[in-house]
Formats: C-alpha cells, structure tokens, sequence
C-alpha cells in the first residue's frame, strides 16, 4: 500500500535526510510533503490527504508537541498515525509524546533501517 507522508522538521537539511532515507529503504510513498512547522504541518493536513506524519519536536512558530495536541482535538486529524523523529531521547519526553497521541517514536541520529521498521510498525497498527 503506497502511503501520502508528511515530514515536519524546521531544518530543511533533515527534511531531505528523512526523505533519502525513506526513499532509499524501499517505503512505498504515494505522496510525499514537507512542513517547516507545525502550523505549516496542519495546513497542509487540512488541503490534502495525509495517512502518516512524521514531525520533529522542537521547531519555532509551533512545536510537535503543539501539532499533537491540535491533532488530537480534531475529529478527522486525531486518526493520521504520528511518528516522532526528535533528538530528545529522555524517557519523560518519549512518554509525553505518546501520551500526546504519538504512535512511534524514532530518536535522532538514526539508522535507516530502524526508521523504516517503525514506519511499517505504524502504518501496520493504523490499518
């Protein structure tokens, strides 16, 4: 199944690593979007259709942890599976973002390969 991805990260140099890695592990994308933001992230959410997200934590204008909760409190947002992709490994943190309503969590550097196992692990539960 081919999947419309959104990737939000404020730094467009992890955007295009996310996305290369993604590509390159032989996830089958359908669409692929990029959000600077978080704000960026929910129009985009709203003019197209997205089935996975995977959003940083720390990024001005809104943060993940913002777009979460945004996400949550709208009926047709709250069902798109959300994986963090962050540098903040603390357990405390990892925590609150699933309580938020985050279904993965990959911590920063990552391997390619275990950013694709999570990615299936997702959209595998989602469906």
């Amino acid at each position: 199944m081919s999947t419309h991805l959104l990737v939000v990260d404020d730094s467009p140099a992890m955007r295009k690593m996310i996305t290369r890695v993604i590509e390159m592990s032989g996830f089958e994308l359908a669409s692929l979007a990029h959000a600077s933001d978080g704000a960026q992230a929910l129009e985009i959410l709203h003019q197209n259709q997205v089935d996975l997200v995977l959003t940083d934590i720390n990024m001005p204008v809104m943060t993940g942890e913002e777009l979460l909760r945004e996400m949550a409190g709208n009926g047709m947002l709250k069902r798109i599976p959300v994986v963090v992709v962050s540098t903040d490994a603390t357990d405390a943190r990892m925590h609150q973002m699933m309580e938020l309503g985050a279904r993965g969590y990959v911590v920063k550097p990552f391997q390619p390969a275990s950013l694709r196992s999570e990615l299936e692990r997702v959209m595998e539960i989602a469906q």
